[in-house]
């Protein structure tokens, strides 16, 4: 975490996309720092079938599905009115500058 890329994970409340070919079910992730610890959510709009929109774009501590305008909350997981919560992943605090998110 001591990359620039993720500087954003050093404080709370912040949020990043993490993008790798193999990482969730588009290839992206979102990761939060809550301030006690972090949680990883897949960026795949749980309540759309897979499309050319269902992939979701974080905006500040949301995550905003574009085939519904549904917004996900990154500290819960669940946008109001959705019947299915984001697919959520584990995080392991490895070091102070590390962290592994896994399922």
């Amino acid at each position: 975490m001591n990359l620039p890329l993720y500087n954003q994970l050093n404080f709370p409340g912040n949020a990043i996309t993490y993008s790798e070919i193999g990482v969730g079910v588009l290839n992206k992730i979102f990761i939060i720092n809550t301030g006690s610890n972090y949680l990883a959510f897949d960026a795949a709009c749980p309540n759309q079938e897979l499309s050319g929109c269902s992939s979701m774009n974080l905006v500040g501590i949301k995550a905003i599905c574009p085939c519904d305008d549904a917004e996900y909350s990154l500290f819960s997981g669940q946008a109001p009115g959705m019947q299915y919560p984001m697919l959520q992943y584990r995080v392991e605090v490895l070091s102070p500058e590390s962290i592994r998110v896994y399922n």
